[in-house]
Formats: structure tokens, sequence, C-alpha cells
């Protein structure tokens, strides 16, 4: 059995959304030569994207998602494979050993993962990311138009968003000044040139507000040098 692994959207590439028939495209295909579809959710899971899933967004339901990150609520390591039981099944029986682990089905760490659920469901967390996802969007595309030397684009969806530098250079220095207003940012691995904004789902309006803030006064601050 063959099958086909993608990131509903990429995280390490600086949060590209495919086109919107990429994902129909790709579960017709996948089910039309009897391949698997495979969700890599690692990033995008548990409500980053303004969904529950990232698939979500495309009404796709894969043969398999792998989740990890945010499944431990931020306090534990954790991942997890999700999968129908037809499809599991072959690595289970007759063979136990086809499929093992070292630390699996640790007590604190699922304990953590069923709570991180619970929390999820509950607040329904995607919703408030698709909100304050979308306002941040908005506002940082504003800086990016109003400082085109500085910006090549903004990307993203919910809070899961790229903002595209013109050149690793700049987006290093926007960074740094980042730091020296007490803001921590993630790069990629993929994209030099980009700088990720994934705060907390939990984050508050007032704590965007102020982040944006700081990140005016950091872009303006590099533009000045140039």
């Amino acid at each position: 059995m063959a099958g086909v692994i993608f990131e509903p959207i990429q995280g390490e590439a600086g949060g590209i959304v495919p086109p919107d028939d990429f994902w129909p495209r790709v579960r017709a295909a996948t089910k039309k030569y009897g391949a698997l579809l495979i969700a890599d959710e690692v990033q995008t899971g548990l409500a980053r994207t303004g969904q529950l899933w990232g698939v979500n967004h495309w009404d796709i339901t894969p043969d398999i998602i792998a989740t990890a990150k945010s499944l431990g609520g931020g306090v534990m390591p954790i991942s997890s494979v999700i999968t129908t039981e037809e499809i599991f099944h072959p690595m289970m029986y007759p063979n136990p050993f086809m499929h093992t682990t070292t630390t699996g089905g640790g007590a604190l760490a699922c304990a953590a993962a069923i709570a991180t659920i619970h929390v999820t469901l509950r607040d329904r967390l995607w919703e408030g990311a698709a909100t304050k996802g979308g306002y941040l969007i908005e506002r940082v595309s504003e800086l990016a138009e109003e400082f085109p030397q500085i910006y090549q684009k903004v990307t993203g969806k919910g809070l899961l968003i790229g903002q595209h530098f013109q050149t690793p250079e700049i987006g290093y220095k926007v960074a740094a000044e980042l730091f020296k207003r007490g803001v921590l940012v993630a790069g990629t691995l993929t994209s030099a040139q980009t700088i990720r904004i994934e705060p907390p789902l939990i984050i508050s309006q007032e704590e965007i507000d102020e982040g944006l803030n700081r990140l005016n006064s950091a872009v303006d601050a590099v533009a000045k040098m140039m």
C-alpha cells in the first residue's frame, strides 16, 4: 500500500496556504489510485489554524492524521497517529511488533493529552484562533503595505502566520529588534526570510495589540536603518 503525506498548511515554509482545489484534488487522486492520504497535522492540528484540524478548511477526511506539539498542551511531549481500525489492523496482527515504541503510553503525557483535547473541544479554541488570527493577519498585512521595502508578503490561517521579508538579513534585523522589545519569534527551517507568528491559542486581545505595537516599533526601527 502506497501513501502520500502533506501538511494542510506548510509550517516550516512559513505558513503557506495551498490553493483551494489542492486538497480536494489530492483526495480524489489517492482514492482513484488506492493510496493512503496522510495529513501531517503536527503544526496545524488541534485548532491552530482556525479549524479543529487543518484539513477541515477543505472538508477533507484523510486516512491517517499525525499530530503532536499542541497535543501535550504545552507541558508534555507527546505525539499520536490517528487512523481507522481497517488501516491499523495489519500493523498489529498477526505480528504486534510491526508497531512498537520505547516510551509510548506514558501515563503523565497521556493525561496531559486527554486534558488538552477536553479543553480544546470544551472551549472551541479553533473559533478564537480564527477570529484572533484574522485580526492579526489583517493588521500585519497593513504593516506590510506600509513598509514594502521590508515585507514581501504575509501568509497563513488562524494563529499560524508567516511574515515573509524581502531578505533573510531584514528578517534577522526585525527579529533582533523584537527581542530587544521582549517579543520572542520563531524562524522557519526552509524559508530563511520568514518569521512566524504563533502565539498561544488563549492569547488575549490586549496581548495581541501590545505585540502588534512592538512589531510596528521594530519594523520602523529597521526601516530607518536602510
